[in-house]
């Protein structure tokens, strides 16, 4: 039983909560109105979460928002529709206030979140890599 656990802890795509993000993420993928709207609001609630929890991480979650805008505006869909999911989850699970460990408890409201981010840049890294170089190629 230890076991499982501790390899649950590891996956998040594991995680029932983050599995119901991922169904989430994937209505958002094929709706780029709704996908431009998400975008919206993270970056408005952007400039409120603390940034020490993500650490590395951060430049890889503004990444991500970058991308989201460039992939719902049609400038950029060199991705695959499995990694936008876990990118667009990543951000939705980011945003939920009440995930599985609730942002307001203080000390710990954003390790499952930094959890999550460091288990999508994982999957995505070379997704994400690959976009920062094809902006750095359109300016």
């Amino acid at each position: 039983m230890k076991r499982k656990r501790k390899e649950l802890a590891k996956d998040p795509g594991r995680n029932r909560v983050f599995a119901a993000v991922l169904d989430r993420a994937k209505w958002f993928a094929k709706n780029p109105k709704a996908l431009r709207e998400l975008f919206e609001e993270a970056r408005r609630k952007m400039g409120s979460i603390p940034k020490t929890p993500f650490k590395e991480l951060w430049a890889y979650l503004q990444a991500m928002l970058r991308l989201i805008r460039a992939y719902y505006r049609g400038d950029y869909r060199q991705i695959s529709v499995a990694n936008l999911i876990i990118i667009i989850a990543a951000i939705i699970y980011v945003l939920d206030p009440w995930d599985l460990i609730p942002d307001w408890i203080p000390g710990i409201g954003f390790v499952d979140d930094a959890t999550v981010l460091a288990f999508a840049v994982q999957k995505t890294r070379e997704t994400l890599d690959n976009f920062t170089t094809w902006e750095t190629k359109a300016t």
